[in-house]
């Protein structure tokens, strides 16, 4: 590892542009060298962010028809509307492929700021799954290139109608001038074994974007901190109903959900669970100075891959082998 220093860490709360991916970008590659102009050498953008995270949608399995008899029959399983499938098929068109154009253009913009940029994204056409998408988080190095990706393993609950699951081979953490970097999305987060994989991997700066708005994330987002004695931040989306295009044919499925369907709660809490930065509510950006000799003094006391370990009586062990149903 390098030698280390002061840090400054940019976590970006942007507003929603679900089904518009080009937008997403734009505001990406816009976003990034604001965040650079600021001193930032590491940006961080949201789970899902280019591709949008459907929040109200359930992609036309909500509604179950009429009976023979004709009367409503509810939301039985195995419901699948045709306007729900075509508002998937678009969904579909707006994923984007890794690597492809659009992480070419994201690419550029982190060599022309010349940060670690960390950005959530609905991928499609994986080598293993080309007729799957995948929730996923990109890392672009300071040169451009694609330094690493990570597939959600378990999306949760509806995510599972729209999303398959990754596997241990995307796991990166990655070695940087001044920190290892990595994380998990979302709700993987509270899978104990793949937080223990991060910290087995020595990781420092912990990213944990994500599309949970709720006060209770923030227990999460610290509980890591304290467990991993690591910088971790939270990333979130501001998103409202005026953010969906307005002939998306299942726009009613949400009716009744709330004008803000995400308002965000972007936060950095320190190696000792203390609030850095945040959480922010609304569209923004939070910036943060990371001293990363407080990693190692948060270790004083514990340190869970060494001296608060015990190997001798627990051991975990992580398959990262690409997994295919076809195997080549």
């Amino acid at each position: 590892m390098a030698s280390r220093h002061h840090v400054r860490a940019a976590a970006v709360q942007p507003r929603g542009y679900p089904f518009d991916s080009a937008a997403a970008v734009d505001h990406v590659s816009s976003a990034t060298a604001e965040a650079a102009a600021n001193g930032a050498e590491l940006v961080v953008f949201p789970e899902a962010f280019v591709g949008g995270y459907p929040w109200g949608l359930s992609f036309g399995t909500a509604f179950g028809g009429r009976s023979p008899g004709g009367l409503p029959s509810g939301p039985p399983a195995g419901a699948r509307q045709p306007a729900g499938r075509r508002t998937f098929g678009r969904y579909h068109d707006a994923a984007i492929p890794v690597p492809g154009p659009e992480t070419e253009r994201m690419g550029a913009a982190a060599a022309a700021a010349g940060v670690y940029l960390a950005v959530g994204v609905i991928e499609k056409g994986a080598a293993h799954s080309p007729g799957t998408l995948f929730c996923t988080l990109l890392y672009f190095a300071p040169d451009g290139t694609l330094a690493g990706l990570h597939r959600k393993l378990k999306p949760t609950a509806a995510e599972r109608l729209i999303w398959g699951e990754g596997d241990g081979s995307t796991l990166p953490v990655l070695e940087t001038p001044f920190a290892r970097v990595g994380g998990l999305i979302c709700w993987e987060n509270y899978m104990p074994l793949a937080r223990m994989a991060m910290y087995g991997k020595g990781v420092e700066i912990y990213l944990a974007p994500t599309a949970d708005s709720r006060d209770r994330w923030q227990s999460t987002l610290r509980h890591i901190a304290l467990e991993g004695r690591c910088f971790v931040i939270g990333c979130n989306q501001f998103v409202t109903k005026a953010h969906y295009p307005s002939d998306i044919e299942i726009l009613g499925e949400f009716a009744d959900w709330p004008d803000v369907l995400s308002r965000g709660g972007t936060s950095i809490y320190s190696p000792l669970g203390e609030t850095i930065a945040g959480p922010l509510l609304g569209e923004g950006v939070l910036y943060a100075d990371l001293d990363m000799g407080d990693v190692a003094r948060g270790k004083f006391d514990f340190d869970v891959i060494g001296h608060y370990a015990r190997p001798d009586v627990f051991q975990l062990r992580v398959n990262e082998a690409p997994q295919r149903s076809v195997p080549s």
